[in-house]
């Protein structure tokens, strides 16, 4: 479990700041000329299997499918009149970017939007559909705003922070002033996921105004946490790389005001992985028929973790789904990820002798179990390795399939949580090769947009031999690349020169026993 320090920060026991002028903020809001009061629905079936009254407050079905619009059109509604006519520009993934479009339309006023070039092209193409000028610039928020800030001064144009400023705050804030109205009963918690900040700050705010004893609980994704690194640091924290699955939180550093209040007025912080997103993003399908994105099922993935690691039961809680601009092509990705989120699939490598009845011997082994992957080829003329998937109802029966198998002499790698496996490996099995020496393997990831894959391959020294490779573009934001290149000893030293300038995050796999047994 990802679950971060289950006590409250220390500095939210340093007192609480003064929350009147938010919440004065927040009840002369205005935000209803372009939002709706969304549903706080039940969520039935995480309910049952979660054991607590589970509620989902539906923000994902606002009309830009997204709960930005509250902070932009509020920061934009009131700003003088001179300002507005010469028009507005904000930085944005998407979510918010569409907020300007729809409130300069309503407003009457010019908007120009910066997306990171990452950006899917579902959230592009609405912008563009609601009449703001789009420029793509970067591959994160933070670079997409620091361009917007050269655009802002070079054009006159007022700046909509997506985040860091107090009535974009206050208009997510309405957001729990409706929760608190809707649900008059108990409320032990609420999960909101964190990019910049935004969303959380307004929602604590209010709630630790009105109602003080809710536990408010952030969620970030383990490769996009800037706001709980900060709060650890006691100060702000600028992450060098961002994750790109939940883009509409992929913020390398928070804001100046969203970490003053999060510090201050956030219980705790949970920290969610892919899979779990993935698996979240099923559970509200199965509940809603509505498909979540990512970073509008954090909360969801985030609450389900807390559940199972406090050992809750007969609670309220809520889970604010944020968003649902999603691309299609991405639900691909999603469904195989699901699989390991619900931890419902278990991978391993089995090693069985290469004669004759071993092969029926493990079949047996298996039994009545579904298997969901089966991948080998003959490589050795004493011993086979074999990569099996296998259908699991909880993720302890992978360790106990696993001590199964050796008991009965089948030597086994239990590769469940290995993402090498889970990205390429299952894809590549018999891959062995007597020509690969000096061959080492790596991971890299960079963000997926047209002509990336050759400008991936255009870093590649031309004296170093690919001798692996491997891509699968899965719809998602980011492209993942498996590559094998020899280098000989003589040229360790360019090498990791090499590495060290490259401009993506990548990871050196020649020692996973995966990379062993099936490609070395």
């Amino acid at each position: 479990m990802k679950t971060a320090s289950p006590k409250p920060a220390p500095s939210r026991r340093r007192g609480q700041p003064d929350l009147s002028g938010y919440l004065q903020k927040i009840l002369n809001a205005r935000v209803y000329d372009v939002a709706t009061e969304t549903a706080l629905e039940p969520a039935r079936n995480l309910s049952r299997r979660l054991g607590n009254h589970v509620l989902l407050k539906r923000e994902d079905q606002q009309s830009v499918f997204s709960f930005k619009l509250r902070g932009a059109y509020n920061k934009m509604a009131h700003l003088p009149a001179e300002q507005l006519a010469r028009g507005v520009i904000c930085a944005s993934a998407g979510n918010h970017a569409q907020g300007v479009a729809l409130s300069a339309r309503k407003l009457g006023c010019k908007a120009v939007i910066v997306m990171p070039v990452t950006t899917p092209r579902l959230k592009v193409d609405a912008v563009h559909a609601l009449g703001a000028e789009v420029v793509l610039h970067g591959d994160s928020y933070s670079d997409a705003y620091v361009h917007a800030l050269e655009l802002e001064k070079s054009q006159g144009l007022s700046f909509v922070h997506p985040f860091d400023d107090p009535d974009v705050i206050a208009g997510q804030g309405t957001i729990a002033m409706e929760i608190l109205r809707q649900h008059q009963g108990p409320i032990d918690a609420v999960f909101v996921a964190i990019g910049g900040g935004g969303l959380i700050s307004g929602v604590a705010a209010y709630i630790k105004a009105v109602r003080p004893q809710i536990q408010v609980i952030g969620v970030q994704t383990v490769d996009s946490d800037a706001m709980l690194r900060s709060v650890r640091a006691g100060k702000r924290v600028t992450l060098a790389d961002v994750g790109l699955f939940a883009d509409g939180t992929a913020v390398k550093q928070v804001g100046v005001e969203t970490f003053r209040l999060a510090r201050a007025l956030v219980d705790d912080y949970v920290v969610v992985d892919t899979d779990a997103v993935c698996a979240a993003i099923k559970d509200v399908f199965q509940d809603t028929r509505s498909i979540l994105e990512p970073s509008g099922a954090m909360g969801v993935a985030a609450m389900k973790q807390y559940v199972d690691t406090h050992k809750l039961k007969g609670k309220t809680l809520i889970a604010i789904t944020c968003g649902a601009n999603m691309n299609f092509d991405r639900l691909r990705f999603v469904a195989e990820r699901a699989e390991f989120g619900e931890q419902r699939e278990a991978l391993f490598a089995v090693t069985i002798p290469e004669e004759r009845g071993s092969f029926k011997r493990f079949c047996e082994l298996i039994g009545p179990r579904a298997v969901t992957e089966f991948n080998y080829r003959i490589a050795d003329t004493k011993v086979a390795h074999v990569f099996v998937g296998i259908a699991i109802a909880r993720r302890d029966e992978a360790g106990r399939i696993a001590r199964s198998f050796e008991r009965h002499g089948f030597a086994t790698v239990d590769l469940t949580d290995d993402e090498l496996a889970k990205q390429h490996v299952r894809h590549m099995v018999g891959g062995h090769s007597e020509l690969a020496r000096d061959e080492r393997l790596f991971r890299f990831v960079f963000p997926e947009r047209p002509g990336a894959l050759m400008r991936f391959l255009a870093t590649m020294h031309p004296g170093w031999n690919i001798s692996l490779f491997h891509y699968r573009n899965q719809g998602a934001d980011y492209g993942r690349i498996l590559v094998g290149i020899q280098v000989p000893k003589a040229d360790e030293r360019a090498f990791k020169s090499f590495l060290e300038t490259l401009a993506y995050p990548y990871v050196e796999e020649s020692a996973n026993p995966v990379y062993r047994l099936f490609l070395r």
